[in-house]
Parts: structure tokens; C-alpha cells; sequence
């Protein structure tokens, strides 16, 4: 009994320094992230690039990530654990940050082609890390602790990810153009090896078992359940990320904001997803994941609403604040609803599977909105995609993949004729 106590509190320790970790990564990571993912699109556009490469900012690295993943099973195979797979991925994911720093090097008619071979070359570590940070995640916690360490880590994220993203906003504001830009994704790079070290001091006390020479694969398309979460990941993200380089590009176009306003425009978003990561563990508990995520997405359907419908950039900020509590809600929602169809047996298979179709996703949502973009007006494929969102909403909680019961009709009982 002794031993066994032991034991359990070693293992207790060992949990919540992993925990602790995990935490501290991607609290770092937030500070690093909103040089790429809030700034660089705003890069672009000083730069004069299109609506079309502005898309293609955000879709090409997702398909280069999504060739990554091809490989996810052999990269997995050539190290001890998922947690070395991980960190060795996550360094050649963290040249993100470093590579946008050398654009004024480039000629003029060159630099916007760099940032997308910039965001795009790091993209195929970033698959693999993807794929083996998940991995290692459930491996260091256990599926039991799982939602609750991705909503805790959502709270730091969103925190540090708003904190750094005003404070990118008002150094941007205040330094010449581009050393402002440079100096920033220098300093990005520095906290995201910050984010490395967390990573290289996460231990592995779950490994994934290996399943029977003898048992039979049974593809994750054909798993009992599963052929519902491919559709909540691929058209959740598709519906969002339709509208990722279309906000960005009718703040500054439209509406006239600078980057001063995209930082306060992404703190206010963050503010409100930090928030609700608070509670989005309870509500999946108390409602499940799938209605949980459904309510997500029609609020993020009503947020591009008010975003399009907005005549000033001030008046963008409920649907800013909306769009961050609603994609919380859903993304954390989708995710637990993915591990509750996962087998223990088979994570790495299913993980990569769920990583392809989610890069996918993101992969076309863009490309959508950037084509739509040339036909309609910005508030006008705010609307659509808005539109988009909502119905996505709306089927989530439907068993569309169910076959339909049949009414069982009521036994009839034959009697024997009576007569001669």
C-alpha cells in the first residue's frame, strides 16, 4: 500500500510539472504568435500584396503542413517518445518568426513573395509538430486531464496572445517603418525558444499502447462515429478560416484602421476568448461537445454579421469580442469531441488523420473567401461566409452520418380461421 501511494503522488508530481510545462509553453508562444498571425497579413498589405496572396498568407502554409503529415507516422517512428518528436519539429516550426525579419533584404517587387515563403518553408515542421504536440499532450496528461489542460492552456494563450498583441500594436505605431516590422519578429523569435525549452521538459507517462500484430486496421473514416468528427473539424474550420484574411483586409481597406486599431481589434477578441476557455470545460460537461461546439459556431456566424454591418472600425469590437468567445467555445468543443472517438490503441493514426483534414480545411477556407473577394465586396462575403457558419451551426448536432431508424411495426398475431 505504501508503495502504491507513493507511486500515485510520484505520478501526481509528474502530471503537474507537465501540466506546468505545457501551461508555461504556450503562454510564451502566445507572446511570440501575434507577429505572425495578427501582423503579418498587415505586412502584406503595407507591402501593396493582393487579396489573393493575403489569402494564400494563411492557406498555402496549411496545405504544405498537410503533405507534412504524410510522413507524421515515419518522423514518429525515429525517436523514443512523442515529446523528442515534438520538440525537434517545434525548432523548425519556430523559423515562423525568424525568416519575415529578413524581407527588406529583398528587393521591392520580391518581398511580399518571401513573406509567403517565409510563413510557408516552416510549415512543414509545423505539420509534424502539430501532429507529435498532440500526440505527446495526451501521452504527459492523460485523456482524463486532457480538456481541462487544453482550456487552462487556452486561458494563458489568449491572455499573453492579447497582451503582446497591443504591445506589437503600439511598437509597430511608434517605430519606422520596416525596422518596426523587423525588430518585432526578432524578438518573436526569441519567445518562442522561451516556448522550446517548456517543451524539451515535458515527460511522456502515458505512452501509446501498440495494438495486436493480429488486429485488423479499421480506417478512422469507417470507426464507429468518427465519419461525424470529419465533418465538424473540416467544416468548422472551413466556415472560420473562409474569413480570416477577409476581417483583416476590411479593417484596413474599408474601415480605414491602422495598426494601432488591429491590436486593440485582437485584444478585445482575446479578452473574450480568455474567458470563455474559463468555462467551456464546464459547459462540455454539462451539454456535451457537440452542442457545445454548435452553439460556437452560430455565435461566430453572428459575429461576422456584426462585423459586416459595422460603418466604423470602433464599431467592429462586440463582433471582435463575440468571434473570440465563440471560436473558444468551438474549437476546444471540437477537439474534446474528437478525443471522446479516438481510441487509445491508435492516437497517432487518428491525430494525423484529424490534423490532415483540419490543414485541409484551413487550406481551402481562405482560397473560398480570397475568390469571393474578387466578385463581391468585403462586407458582402462577410455576410456569406457569416451565412456559411450558420448552417454549419446548425448540423453539428445532427447525426447526419446515422442511419435512419426504421418504426418497428406492431407484431401481428395471425389466429387460425374459425368455420369449416
Amino acid at each position: 500500500m505504501r508503495m502504491m501511494r507513493r507511486t500515485d503522488i510520484s505520478t501526481d508530481t509528474e502530471v503537474g510539472a507537465n501540466v506546468h510545462h505545457l501551461v508555461m509553453d504556450i503562454a510564451w508562444f502566445g507572446v511570440a504568435l501575434p507577429a505572425t498571425a495578427r501582423f503579418l497579413a498587415v505586412y502584406a498589405i503595407r507591402l501593396d500584396a493582393s487579396a489573393m496572396l493575403v489569402g494564400l498568407l494563411t492557406a498555402l502554409p496549411a496545405m504544405v503542413a498537410l503533405l507534412a503529415s504524410l510522413v507524421a507516422r515515419w518522423y514518429r517512428r525515429q525517436f523514443p517518445d512523442a515529446a523528442r518528436a515534438a520538440y525537434w519539429s517545434g525548432f523548425g516550426f519556430r523559423f515562423l518568426f525568424l525568416l519575415p525579419a529578413l524581407t527588406p533584404i529583398f528587393p521591392a517587387q520580391w518581398q511580399t513573395l518571401w513573406l509567403l515563403a517565409a510563413v510557408s518553408l516552416p510549415a512543414f515542421a509545423q505539420g509534424l509538430s502539430n501532429i507529435m504536440f498532440l500526440v505527446m499532450m495526451r501521452e504527459a496528461v492523460g485523456k482524463s486531464h486532457l480538456t481541462t489542460v487544453v482550456s487552462r492552456r487556452s486561458v494563458l494563450f489568449n491572455l499573453a496572445f492579447g497582451i503582446s498583441t497591443l504591445a506589437c500594436g503600439l511598437w509597430l505605431s511608434n517605430i519606422r517603418f520596416p525596422a518596426n516590422y523587423t525588430s518585432m519578429y526578432v524578438l518573436a523569435f526569441g519567445a518562442s525558444l522561451i516556448s522550446l525549452w517548456h517543451v524539451g521538459q515535458i515527460r511522456v507517462l502515458n505512452p501509446e499502447p501498440l495494438p495486436p500484430a493480429d488486429q485488423p486496421v479499421v480506417r478512422a473514416w469507417r470507426a464507429p462515429g468518427f465519419p461525424h468528427v470529419i465533418f465538424v473539424a473540416t467544416m468548422t474550420h472551413v466556415a472560420f478560416f473562409c474569413l480570416a484574411p477577409i476581417v483583416t483586409l476590411l479593417l484596413v481597406e474599408d474601415l480605414g484602421a491602422g495598426e494601432g486599431f488591429i491590436s486593440v481589434f485582437a485584444l478585445v477578441e482575446l479578452l473574450a476568448a480568455a474567458l470563455m476557455s474559463v468555462f467551456t470545460s464546464r459547459i462540455v460537461t454539462r451539454i456535451g461537445s457537440r452542442w457545445t461546439a454548435a452553439i460556437g459556431m452560430v455565435g461566430c456566424g453572428i459575429s461576422g454579421i456584426l462585423i459586416a454591418l459595422s460603418p466604423s472600425a470602433v464599431l467592429t469590437l462586440p463582433g471582435a469580442a463575440l468571434s473570440g468567445a465563440c471560436w473558444t467555445m468551438a474549437a476546444i468543443a471540437q477537439f474534446a469531441f474528437f478525443s471522446e472517438n479516438t481510441p487509445s490503441e491508435a492516437v497517432t493514426r487518428y491525430t494525423t488523420f484529424y490534423n490532415q483534414l483540419t490543414q485541409l480545411a484551413i487550406f481551402i477556407g481562405p482560397l473560398v473567401g480570397s475568390q469571393l473577394a474578387g466578385v463581391f465586396d468585403l462586407a458582402t462575403v462577410m455576410l456569406i461566409g457569416s451565412g456559411l457558419r450558420l448552417v454549419v451551426g446548425t448540423l453539428i448536432p445532427v447525426d447526419i452520418f446515422s442511419p435512419p431508424r426504421r418504426a418497428r411495426r406492431p407484431h401481428r398475431v395471425r389466429r387460425p380461421a374459425v368455420g369449416g
